[in-house]
Order: C-alpha cells, then structure tokens, then sequence
C-alpha cells in the first residue's frame, strides 16, 4: 500500500465523517429546541419511540449521535428511561440505511448531492431551506468519502499479511474484538461498517470473515455514548448500558446463529455475488431481528439496568452536559438546563422576598444573614447563566431558538434585580438599629401587605411553564398596578404621620427607600412574566 493509499484512506474518512456532522449540524439547526416536544409527544409509546430513533438516525447517518442524544435527553430529564428504550432499538435499525446505500452503490450521483446543497447553501437565505441543503451536501460529501476510501484499500488484496490477517476473522471471537476496537477507535458504527464494506469492493474481505467484524461493530458503537454518560446522572448511565445490553444480546444471539446454522450461505445466496450488499443486508436483519426479539422485554431491559445501576445517595438528575456544544439535540439539552437553572433561581428570589420582609418585621439579623447567603447563590446563578449564553450564542442555531436565549437572558437579569432589592430591604434592618428606631405598627401592617402583594405576584410566574399566557399576566399587571398605588398611598400617610409628629424622621427617609424597593420588586417581576407569557 503505497503513501498516496494511505493519504487517499485517511483523507476519505475525514470526509466521510464530515459528511455526517454537516448532516447532524443542519438537523439539529433545523429542529433545535423543537426536538423536545417532538420526543415528547412520539415516544409515550416504545414503538413510536422505534420509529423516531430510526427515522433520526437514517437522516445523520449515525446511532452513535442518536444514542447521545438519548443520553444527554435522559440526563437533563427530558426522557424518561422507558421512552430511551424504543428509540436506543430504532436507532440501531436506522443505522443500517447508510449501509443499504453503500450497497446501492449511489457513489456516482454522490458529487450531485454535494454539488446541489452547496449551491442552494450559497443562494438561499431562508435558515430552513439552508439546513436541508446541509444535509443533502452532508450525504453526498459522506458517499464521496466513501468512494475515496473503497479505492485507497483496492491494493491491499495482494497484500498477503493484511490478507492473513482478516482470514483470522472467521474465529468468531477475534471477528467480534477487531470490530468492537475500531469502532471504538472511530466512533461511528457507520464509518467502521463503511471501511468494512470498501474492502468488501476492493475483494479484499468475504462475509464469512466480515459477519462476526460487523457484529463487533455494533458493540463498539456504544463505547461513544459511555463516554458521553460519565459524570451523568444514574438514569443516563442506565440508558447507555440499555443500548450495551441490545447490542451485545443481539451479537450473542447471532454468534450462535451463524455458527450452528447456514446463516452465512443464506444471506449469501439471498445477495449473489455482492459482498458489500451481503454485509447491508447481514447488517439489517442483526438490527432488525435484534428489534423485534428485545422489543417485549423493553420494560425487562430497563429494570435490569436499575437493579445493576441502583439509585444513589446523590441526586437523581445531574447538571452536567453529556454532550458537546456542537452534537446532536444539544440544543434541546442546553436550553432544557438553562431554563431548569432559572426555576431554581427564581425560587431563591422568591424565598429571599419573603426572607426580607420577615427580617425587617422581627428584626432579625439571622435572616438578613441567610438574605445575604441567597443573594450570593443567585448572582452566581446570574453569571452562569450569562457566561453560557453568551457562549451559545456563537453557534449556529434555528430563530426560535435564539429568541428563547434571549427571553431566558431577560429573566436571569430580572430575576437578579429582584434578588438585588430583597437585600437591600433586609439591608435597613442595619441603620434602623444603628438609629435606634423601631417601625411603628401601622408602617408593620403596611409592610405585611405589600409582603403579601409581592408574594401572590411572584407565585403567579411558572418560569417553566407559558401555559394560560393571558390569565398568568393580567394577574401580574393588576398586582403591579396595585403596588404602584399602594406605594403613593403610604407615602402621603407617612408623610402626615411625619408632620403630625407620629413619626420618626429617620423612618421616614427609610421607609420612602423601602416603597420605591417594593415598586422595583414589582417592575420586574411584570417584565418576568412579559418575557415568560407574552
């Protein structure tokens, strides 16, 4: 195998793995966000969940992306490890499209496909038809790879030690560890199957020493995705033992089956004289088969792993990105822990509302020490949240996705507004005991209706959910209104107590301070609920 072989090898799979990420790349724009209503409302059934995985991965060309995803989807609780179950078995029946088309020999209208969505990439401007077109440019880019890498190999049938060395894998054992390695190694089934098939057209490979290499092949892919799970909450460790489990079972099974029975000359027979096609089909009646004998035992499967995965002491759900800013669904998952970042926020603004007013109340430095310990949690929220939009931001993403970073943008601001209010109204207990001044009752009861005001405002936003969007933010303007009225009121009433001499001067400075925080409170609190309902 001369230098240029090899450069011809190396430079055919980068393209073939190119191809696929341009394909995962314009889906994922395309979709976005929009995969999470999609998976909810296709997978509450295991065999919609089939139909799914496979749909999804005959599009990117790869289980392994499909398989994260689930992953990353699980993780960030998203999907629940039943609905995994179908789509883990689709996505290994999809799998097999690319090796359908690797059979099908459509290499020559490849540089056509490629050719045509570039065109339309440079011409268009409307975001939906440019990710089609990334697709359709990422498969012929993938099959041009292809072609590439079936040539590059042609000289290694006259090679006898490479020729020695693959007659070895008729011993089922060594057939299954070369192709669990290399698919490791590459991480894409797809590719390693397409290498596969290169030296079944260059005459280098015949089935019965590919069969046992593709099974292998189909364990090896699921080595991405326990990469993926590491540092993952326990039910996305689950969901990729699920997809460990379907493929080593399925090798098991086929093991036996081609070694007791004619399998081999079956499938042979059935596609004379094309071993690249003998491969595809060996390849869809492993998945296929695999599919329908694990399907009834999807629940089985699922609990298995629970038994060997048991819950931990720690938390169920983990925070931690199982995917790259760049893979596929990373859009769902990120925006899926922003907003999940926000409820938790938010809930710590709430509480610090309630906490401010109750340490003013009692005088309470004990609460203005635990006002002060929250604020720091939510400026940190803050930052974060910031940081990783403004991350986010730099990738390619769909419109509707990049408006629902921006209103996330919003909230954290505003939530942090509000957080920065509530410790400068816990803050006056300070110089109210410096001044050795009390509040008097009626400023108390005042104080206790505005706290009351602001709660029924802030516990009538669902940051995670814009269901009933006019009813939510009528309520919110209403309370809004209410509070600027209340404030002018209390204001004048202060003012008399002051001149009446039924007043301390120094309250009322204060308490003037502590009017315009509560209308503050309220200002954004409407712009929360405008962002989340509007």
């Amino acid at each position: 195998m001369k230098l240029e072989d090899i450069v011809m090898l190396l430079g055919g799979l980068a393209l073939f793995l190119y191809g696929m990420q341009v394909m995962c790349r314009g889906l994922e724009v395309a979709a976005g966000d929009r995969l999470r209503s999609i998976l909810e409302k296709l997978t509450s059934r295991r065999w919609m969940g089939v139909l799914v995985g496979a749909g999804i991965t005959a599009i990117i060309q790869s289980s392994s992306a499909t398989t994260v995803m689930v992953v990353g989807f699980v993780n960030s609780g998203l999907m629940t490890l039943g609905q995994a179950v179908g789509v883990i078995m689709g996505a290994n029946v999809g799998t097999t499209v690319t090796g359908l088309l690797i059979a099908l020999d459509i290499g020559m209208i490849a540089p056509l496909f490629a050719f045509l969505g570039v065109a339309i990439i440079m011409v268009s401007k409307k975001q939906r038809t440019i990710c089609i077109a990334e697709i359709m440019a990422g498969l012929g880019i993938l099959f041009i790879g292809m072609d590439m890498m079936s040539s590059a190999m042609s000289p290694l049938r006259d090679y006898p030690p490479f020729v020695n060395m693959l007659s070895s894998f008729s011993n089922p054992l060594l057939g299954i560890l070369a192709g669990a390695a290399f698919t490791a190694l590459v991480q894409s089934s797809s590719a390693s199957i397409g290498i596969l098939q290169a030296l079944a057209f260059s005459g280098v490979i015949g089935l019965d020493n590919a069969v046992y290499v593709l099974f292998g092949q189909n364990i090896g892919t699921c080595i991405t995705a326990v990469i993926a799970s590491m540092g993952a909450s326990r039910a996305a460790k689950r969901t990729t033992l699920i997809h460990l489990m379907f493929n080593s079972i399925g090798t098991v099974i086929f093991t036996f089956i081609c070694i007791f029975t004619p399998f081999i000359s079956l499938v042979q027979n059935l596609v004379p004289g094309d071993v690249p096609g003998q491969i595809a089909a060996t390849h869809i009646i492993f998945n296929i088969v695999t599919t329908i004998i694990l399907f009834p035992f999807g629940n089985l499967l699922a609990e298995a792993t629970c038994r060997i995965l048991p819950e931990s002491s720690g938390s169920e759900h983990s925070s931690v990105s199982v995917v790259d800013e760049h893979g596929f669904g990373s859009t769902a998952i990120f925006i899926r822990q922003l907003r999940n970042q926000l409820v938790e926020m938010y809930a710590l603004a709430q509480a610090n509302v309630q906490l401010s007013f109750e340490a003013l109340l009692k005088q309470d430095h004990n609460l203005l020490e635990q006002v002060t310990e929250q604020e720091d949690k939510i400026d940190r929220f803050n930052a974060d949240i910031i940081r990783r939009i403004g991350k986010a931001s730099m990738n390619e993403m769909s419109e509707q996705d990049s408006e629902t970073l921006n209103r996330m943008l919003v909230l954290s601001s505003n939530i942090e507004r509000i957080g920065d209010h509530a410790m400068n109204m816990a803050e006056y207990l300070v110089p109210l005991e410096k001044h050795n001044v009390s509040l008097d009752k009626i400023t108390e009861t005042e104080l206790t209706n505005l706290k009351e005001l602001a709660a029924k405002a802030l516990s009538s936003i669902d940051i995670a959910n814009s269901e009933q969007k006019e009813e939510h933010l009528k309520l919110v303007t209403t309370l809004e209104t209410e509070s600027d009225v209340l404030s002018t009121d209390y204001r004048k009433a202060q003012i008399q107590r002051l001149r009446s001499g039924d007043s301390d001067p120094e309250l009322s400075i204060l308490y003037s301070e502590m009017l315009t925080d509560v209308e503050r409170m309220l200002d954004h609190t409407l712009n929360i609920a405008e962002a989340v309902y509007a």
